[in-house]
């Protein structure tokens, strides 16, 4: 028996210690409300030399900043079932995107995510980018040797609409420039149901002469966006080269080596498949050029106008007269959700994209376990109740280590009598005592650690699915039951005003006072923890009695902050543990006298002597 409790409160003291220092020192701070970056224009260095490894030159962070005598430009709208917004004609900028099916908070009247937003040099008074950062997309070509930059189509081009008034699936729009030298530029765009953009970027060369360019991409973002701050949550640059994740943090982005010509940088030749953009917690923009597409992969920060980049650069091209040249490359610009991700990693092959998800250390525990409840929510149309399907599947997997454990300490429970005969024979020779003592654990075949093992294996899978519920976009917003509205955030209810009774609002979510506020789901939880612990009658020891008698309560003021996915995947796995050590150990000799151990733990007043 001792050493059962000594099993458990090993187990349940670690994990209390994983969970204390994971919210202490890795809970997410606040967003912070960063200043709107002022930005100065740059003067473009027209004479840059391409660098030897790809052929082509810097595409100039200086055309991106802000413009103040970039003419005001027409617009082409941008339609679908998921996204909507413009394309702007200066530059033929992709710079103003919202994600129709996603709103920023849960409140009726919530305006939909804003992922694009347009610098000032592009903006339009009919567009609502209040509180936005610029963030957009542009294309465009590198000169080669020799080719006056003016004969390229810069970000601030203005270019014409050559075909299509509204970009939707199955309409694409063709913009076109002619530099008056006999060369004309196209780029076509084209947009899938989702968020997959295709664009064609063609030349033309009618001149005398063979003309060099080198086709790019760019994504551009105007002063560090506001992030989520937590530790475990990848944001930032990230993108794929040739099989090796990158992932780059802004502050990593900052702190680059200077790269000449390109100012703090990361250039990156990519052999075949790979892609390059900025993600946020849910949302993304990458840049994919085509399978098997040779390109270079750039990570760049102008720190005089504070503007993070990322850039795909092609090989030059030489065009001769009369003959034309293009690439093909994707444009992502969306939400995170896997099963569309993943599509696009089959068709057209982007590699691996779906670990732009950020699967985190455990990814093989990760990855499997989301892919399960996707699964199950597809089949239960909840995803409450899919986290509790996936907790029955999860104890169903490890059932046999938690039978052999329950077995085990109804062994030992039968044994406490030659226990106590052993402790009687040895004294105070504790060296002797646990000789003996593990001679007879060995003679009856009965591990005393076996007890220990099921509760360890619950610290990589609750973490793992914690990363799950923290990070898939298919939690954020997804309801359970009644007052539960967002599996992803705290159970929003309160024992401070009788869970919404008394006439005013709850501590407000994910502050460490609405953790202490006591949420139903976390009221749950400690209760669920409290009869499990009343399984095996309370240790003798003064000290081991004390913490059983504190954990659960702890517990249950220390994850009334966190997700209440996760809390409701603890009850339902404790609620079940409860319902499989009762039967197994009463099939195996030792019923657990639950009652009798809860009546044991109350405190007892002494009797008054009426007797006169």
């Amino acid at each position: 028996m001792q050493d059962n409790n000594r099993n458990l409160i090993l187990a349940t003291v670690l994990s209390f210690l994983v969970i204390l220092i994971w919210y202490t020192v890795f809970a997410p701070e606040p967003p912070v409300q960063q200043p709107e970056p002022q930005v100065a224009e740059q003067t473009a260095d027209d004479t840059a030399t391409p660098p030897a490894d790809s052929g082509a030159g810097d595409p100039a962070t200086a055309d991106l900043g802000e413009e103040g005598d970039t003419p005001q430009a027409g617009r082409i709208d941008i339609s679908s079932s998921a996204l909507q917004g413009s394309i702007s004609l200066a530059g033929g900028r992709i710079d103003d995107l919202l994600l129709k099916k996603y709103q920023e908070t849960q409140a009726k009247d919530s305006p939909n995510v804003r992922l694009l937003s347009p610098s000032s040099a592009t903006a339009d008074p009919s567009l609502d980018t209040t509180g936005s950062k610029p963030y957009y997309t542009v294309y465009g070509w590198i000169p080669g040797s020799g080719v006056d930059p003016a004969l390229v189509p810069t970000p601030s081009t203005i270019w014409k609409v050559e075909s299509g008034d509204t970009l939707a699936p199955g309409k694409p729009v063709t913009l076109v420039w002619d530099n008056g030298a006999g060369q004309t530029f196209r780029r076509v765009f084209e947009l899938d149901d989702n968020y997959l953009f295709t664009v064609k970027q063609s030349l033309r060369n009618d001149g005398d002469t063979a003309f060099n360019a080198a086709p790019y991409g760019i994504i551009a973002r105007h002063g560090r966006p506001d992030t989520t701050n937590f530790f475990i949550l990848h944001e930032g640059a990230v993108g794929m080269h040739d099989g090796k994740l990158l992932e780059m943090k802004y502050d990593d982005i900052t702190e680059l080596d200077p790269v000449e010509r390109e100012g703090r940088a990361d250039v990156v030749t990519v052999e075949e498949n790979g892609w390059i953009g900025f993600t946020d917690k849910y949302w993304m923009t990458t840049l994919a050029p085509a399978p098997g597409q040779s390109f270079t992969s750039v990570v760049k920060y102008a720190e005089n106008s504070d503007i993070y980049q990322t850039e795909a650069r092609y090989p030059m091209q030489t065009v001769q007269p009369g003959s034309e040249a293009s690439a093909q490359s994707y444009l992502f610009a969306g939400a995170k959700v896997w099963e569309v991700i993943r599509n696009y990693q089959e068709t057209p092959g982007i590699e691996r994209f779906v670990d732009a998800i950020d699967w985190g250390w455990f990814y093989f525990l990760t990855k499997p376990i989301f892919q399960l409840l996707h699964w199950l929510n597809g089949h239960l149309g909840n995803m409450g109740w899919s986290i509790i399907a996936l907790t029955f599947i999860l104890k169903l997997l490890v059932f046999p280590l938690a039978r052999k454990s329950y077995i085990s300490m109804a062994k030992m429970k039968e044994l406490q009598p030659q226990m106590e005969a052993i402790k009687e024979r040895t004294g105070d020779d504790r060296m002797k005592f646990q000789k003996e003592v593990m001679a007879l654990y060995k003679s009856q075949k009965v591990n005393p650690a076996a007890g220990c093992l099921p509760v360890l294996l619950q610290v990589p899978i609750f973490f793992s699915l914690y990363k799950v519920i923290f990070v898939t976009i298919e939690l954020r917003h997804a309801p359970w039951i009644g007052w539960i509205r967002d599996l992803s955030a705290p159970d929003p209810s309160s024992l401070l005003n009788l869970f919404g009774l008394l006439p005013f609002a709850a501590p407000a979510q994910g502050t460490m006072l609405h953790s202490l506020s006591l949420p139903i789901l976390a009221i749950l939880l400690g209760v669920s923890m409290w009869m499990q612990q009343k399984l095996n009658p309370a240790p003798t020891d003064p000290a081991q009695k004390m913490i059983f008698a504190w954990m659960p309560w702890v517990f249950m003021f220390m994850l009334g902050g966190f997700a209440s996915g996760l809390v409701l995947y603890w009850i339902t796995n404790n609620t079940i543990t409860i319902i499989q050590q009762y039967s197994i150990m009463s099939m195996h000799g030792h019923r657990p006298d639950l009652f009798g151990n809860i009546k044991a733990s109350m405190p007892k007043r002494p009797r008054k002597d009426n007797r006169k």
